[in-house]
């Protein structure tokens, strides 16, 4: 099966201030949109679990998904995320601006 690349937006919201709210993003390739929502959700704890620990975030995975920015006191809505197909194809973020 051909990857899609895929973008995933969870809500998020400060846990000390719940009156700031915002959106993290994930992007990567799945075969499936579930499968893209799972993804995102392993990146997420794996790097939530080394910041938490005092580590620096990971790198990218070879797969391509990654978690940056990060903010500690942020609280991911998991079940209000949604999952769409990268408008760009395969190309990064970086090189579309």
């Amino acid at each position: 099966m051909t990857q899609v690349y895929y973008q995933v937006n969870v809500p998020i919201r400060n846990s000390g201030r719940p009156e700031q709210r915002g959106l993290h993003v994930f992007t990567g390739p799945a075969d499936t949109s579930s499968d893209a929502l799972r993804i995102a959700r392993e990146t997420c704890a794996t790097a939530t679990a080394a910041q938490q620990a005092g580590f620096p975030l990971p790198r990218r995975r070879p797969d391509g998904w990654g978690a940056r920015g990060l903010r500690p006191g942020w609280v991911f809505d998991w079940p209000a995320a949604t999952v769409d197909a990268w408008p760009y194809g395969r190309l990064d973020a970086a090189t579309r601006l």
